[in-house]
Formats: C-alpha cells, structure tokens, sequence
C-alpha cells in the first residue's frame, strides 16, 4: 500500500512539475515575442529616423535641397562560367526548337545571351543603383555590360507612400508576369532559363518601359493583385502604340515550418501591321504558378517549384495554342551547400511538329559566403533541332557569380 501511495505521489509531482515547465515555457515564448515585436518596431522607426535625417540635412543647405545626402546605394554583380558541351559553337548557335523558335538567318546574330560559347564566357557584369529620392519616391537603375554591349536593363521609380496598399512603378523592369520573369538571372536556382520561357516569352523574359500598379490586400494571409501596361512583348514586336497588357494576382500562406506561394498570371499583346493599326497577330499567355518551401532547420530547406504557361495566338489561319510547363526540387543541405533537380517540357505543339521536347538538368551549388556562389550543372537537352535534325545536347557548366556591394535581398 505504501508502495503504491509513493508511486503515485511521484507520479503526481512529476504532472505538476511538467505542468510548471509548460507555463514557464509559454511565458519565456510570449517575452521572445514581445522582444521580437520589439525590434521590429524599433528597425521601422530606425529606418523613418534616417529618412527624416536625411531630409533635415538636405534642407539645411544655404542653396536649398542637398540631394547630395541621398547618394544612392551601389551593387555589383559579376557571372562567368566554364562550358563543355558535345557541339560546336558555330552549329550550337544555329539551333531552333521545332515549332516554337527558328533558327537564326544568315549573318543575324543567335539570340543566345549566356553561356554561349563552349570553353570560357564572361556573361555579363551588372551594376546597379538605388536611391531614396524624397519621401516619395524610389530610383533604381540597373546596367548590364558584356563584352560588346552596354544597356539599361531597368531604370524605374517607385512610389513610397500610398494610401490602401498601393504602389505605383513607372519606367522600364521586369514585368511581375509568373514566378521567374521579374526576378534576375544570378538570382535563379537554375543557370539556365525555363525552356517554356525561352520559347512563349523570349530569352529577355518581358522587359519593356510601362506602368504598373500592385495592391496588397488588408489581410493576415498574403494577397497581391497587380496590373501592367507596357510598349511591347519583345524588342521584336512591331508595334504603333503601346499594345501589352499583363496582369495577374498571387497570394502565399504559412503552414507551420511551409510556406506555400501561388498564382496566376496573364499577358495580353496585339501587333500592328501598318499605320492603319490593323492587327495580324493577337497573342494571350496564360501562367500558373506554385512554391513550397519548407524549412528543415534554420540552414537547411526543400523548395518545391513549378510554372505551366500556355499561349494561344490568333493568326490567319486560325487559332493556335502552344504550352509547356517546368518542375524543380532543390534541397538546401546546410548555409554552404545546395543541390537541386528539374524538368523542362514543350507538350503541346504545332499540327505535324514534335511533342517531346524536353530537358533535364541537375546542379550542386557552393556558396562560401551569402555574395559568392560556385555552381556545377549538368544538363541533357533533347529540345533542339540543328539544320533541320534532332540532336541531343549534353552540357556541363561551371559557373561563378559575385555580388559585391549594397544588393536588395531577392524574393522568396
């Protein structure tokens, strides 16, 4: 009997002890929280303060306004890369994919803009300038330069301070159209562009000058909707007027350690013909999009990623619908090292052209600080056609890229 009274008298003292550690373990929660709170508030009103300082010293110039005290924050970026590839450079750049881009004609230059060559290849350097301009507005202005050329990649103004979540960019950037579109290409998980993009979209992704114009709705659960108006779908585009419309609307939600990004987008682009503006060629490219990430531990993560465009154009012989979609898994193994796989595929084709065009691609990525990544990809393309046949590519490329200097932190 006694036996059995201690027993449960332990049994009970081990309840309320446990009971103890349960609410000293809330109220240890609930402080981390508030301190957390804390210093959020602190960084906003940190970043208003500097803001008004700037403004303070600005404005007690004897001249007037100071702009001097907004000099812009200034990034670097630099990518080349080492090829092997079973081809020669002058065939590899007369390829086309069957039923969705041509080869080049005589003496026009490939639209291939990295990695072109096999052996060496300094793919561009990037330099890129942000500025608070007052308090209401954002500059930015981003420089590509290669070997042969100089070009304003995108030069925008963004709107600070507007009521109801609004934000107003105008100038020339990366549309916000699907996943992958806005974002760089030093900043993709892959070296190589989305075959789906290469193919509806072009190898410069939508890039033009326009307005465009974003609201983020009131609510816990993340929800953007956003609308563009801009000259053109590509350089290439004949155009009298501005005749690209692009809008779409995204939202994300946190599961625990999973964050789950969606959305849809759509692009709307007519060409003219002549100065009568009658239209030979209307195209609309649909998009849908899904992430999932989700988080191991605080260096290590699975990323599930994955985009289906489709494009129907109105031509004269009727209408004509092409798609193709890509999928990749990249598993961030710990702060240094990553590793990742994906699909690409063109399904659905042109009457009498191929539906099998695919590639698979698989990387191992070193980063020995956040502002320098080493990357080995390997990738067996089976999408080109090389005068009139099918060939097979197998490419491995060793990458390196350098990001040097005040650079905004990519999206999620």
């Amino acid at each position: 009997m006694m036996k059995n009274v201690l027993i449960l008298s332990m049994m009970a003292s081990a309840a309320l002890f446990a009971n103890d550690e349960i609410d000293e373990l809330k109220k240890q929660i609930a402080q981390l929280q508030q301190h957390l709170n804390a210093i959020e508030q602190t960084q906003k009103l940190n970043a208003q303060k500097e803001l008004d300082n700037k403004l303070a010293v600005a404005n007690r110039s004897s001249s007037g306004f100071n702009q001097s005290a907004f000099l812009p924050d200034m990034s670097f970026i630099l990518d080349t890369s080492a090829v092997s590839r079973n081809m020669k450079n002058s065939d590899y750049e007369t390829y086309s994919m069957p039923g969705f881009t041509e080869a080049p004609a005589d003496g026009e230059e490939p639209e291939i803009p990295f990695n072109k060559d096999r052996g060496f290849n300094f793919n561009y350097a990037e330099v890129a300038l942000h500025s608070v301009v007052d308090p209401y507005f954002d500059a930015d202005v981003i420089f590509h330069i290669r070997s042969d050329a100089l070009e304003v990649e995108e030069a925008y103004v963004t709107t600070r301070e507007l009521p109801y979540g609004l934000r107003v960019k105008a100038g020339k950037f990366r549309s916000g159209f699907g996943r992958i579109n806005a974002i760089h290409q030093h900043a993709w998980n892959f070296t190589s562009q989305p075959l789906v993009y290469e193919a509806l979209i072009g190898v410069e992704g939508i890039n033009s000058a326009g307005l465009q114009m974003q609201w983020i709705a009131p609510t816990d659960t993340y929800l953007m909707v956003g609308a563009e108006a801009m000259q053109k779908l590509t350089p290439e585009s004949p155009n009298e007027e501005n005749n690209l419309y692009i809008g779409y609307v995204k939202s994300s939600v946190d599961i625990g350690d999973t964050s789950i990004l969606g959305g849809v987008s759509l692009a709307r682009s007519k060409y003219f013909e002549d100065e009568a503006a009658s239209i030979i060629n209307d195209s609309d490219i649909y998009g849908a999009e899904l992430t999932i990430k989700t988080f191991l531990d605080s260096y290590s993560s699975l990323t599930l990623q994955s985009e289906l465009l489709s494009r129907t154009q109105k031509t004269a012989i009727g209408d004509v619908t092409q798609a193709g979609m890509y999928g990749e898994l990249v598993y961030k193994i710990n702060s240094n090292y990553s590793t990742g796989v994906r699909y690409d595929s063109l399904y659905k084709n042109l009457y009498n052209q191929p539906d099998d065009l695919e590639r698979y691609t698989a990387i191992l990525e070193y980063k020995p600080f956040e502002f320098s990544k080493i990357r080995l990809q390997f990738t067996r393309d089976k999408s080109k056609e090389f005068n009139g046949k099918r060939k097979d590519i197998n490419e491995v490329l060793l990458g390196i890229t350098i990001e040097a200097g005040a650079h905004g932190a990519h999206a999620f």
